[in-house]
């Protein structure tokens, strides 16, 4: 200590940590953000970008190898350049995870009001959400694993990937609520019924090593089996007789 400098109280200097904190993981996800937003759309137009390229990759690499199990050097051996290019986009292995949680909320989110936009009420959103769900999964596998590994990786990265995906949750709770209140579904608790229905879809589409220990092969038929059998179940749980 020095001078007549007085100490700051405990509650003083962990707030103050917390600022820091908060200041520092904002000016990475702005950056991740910006990377992302050069790197354009995963499943859109032709990819030439070589942001985009690399978010390419740090997805399927994520999503199946793990986020832990996967360097910057693999990437790069992966994608044939340096790592240097990658920390050109992306300043560190932290960023990039940032960034390719950007994406992925962006993407689900965008997948998944496109679906419920074209639904009509009741029951039929339910479907429509699980049936995307199951496109996704089928088509773009990694990024449900991406999704699953960013859960499992906990806070920060967790909690970034829930904050992103708070506003989607509130709406489709809210959706379940007001049909419950109206007579149309069966009363429920709706946070409940997401979390099982996301936990299922996750589990029944993307979990291969499990689907494999109770026998079954995955594949495309496999996938709708188990799409129509989820679908059997939410119904017979939420539609009244």
């Amino acid at each position: 200590m020095r001078g007549n400098a007085k100490a700051e109280p405990d509650g003083e200097a962990r707030a103050r940590a917390a600022r820091s904190g908060a200041a520092r993981a904002g000016s990475m996800s702005r950056a991740a953000r910006s990377g992302a937003a050069r790197a354009g759309s995963m499943f859109g137009s032709r990819r030439t970008d070589t942001a985009d390229r690399i978010l390419d990759a740090t997805l399927d690499a994520f999503g199946s190898r793990g986020y832990g199990a996967t360097s910057l050097d693999d990437l790069a051996r992966d994608l044939g350049i340096r790592k240097q290019t990658i920390l050109y986009w992306y300043p560190s292995k932290e960023a990039l995870l940032d960034a390719a949680i950007v994406r992925t909320t962006a993407e689900l989110t965008t997948r998944l009001e496109r679906a419920v936009a074209h639904a009509g009420h009741g029951f039929d959103r339910v479907d429509a959400i699980v049936r995307a769900m199951f496109r996704l999964a089928a088509r773009h596998p990694s990024m449900l694993g991406f999704v699953r590994e960013v859960s499992r990786l906990g806070p920060p990265a967790s909690t970034r990937l829930v904050a992103a995906v708070s506003p989607l949750v509130d709406r489709a709770a809210g959706f379940l609520a007001v049909e419950m209140d109206a007579g149309r579904m069966r009363r429920h608790e709706p946070r409940l019924i997401l979390l099982a229905a996301y936990s299922m879809v996750t589990g029944l589409a993307a979990e291969v090593e499990v689907l494999r220990a109770f026998g079954e092969e995955p594949t495309l038929a496999s996938l709708v089996r188990r799409r129509n059998e989820l679908l059997a179940l939410l119904r017979a749980a939420l539609v009244p007789a």
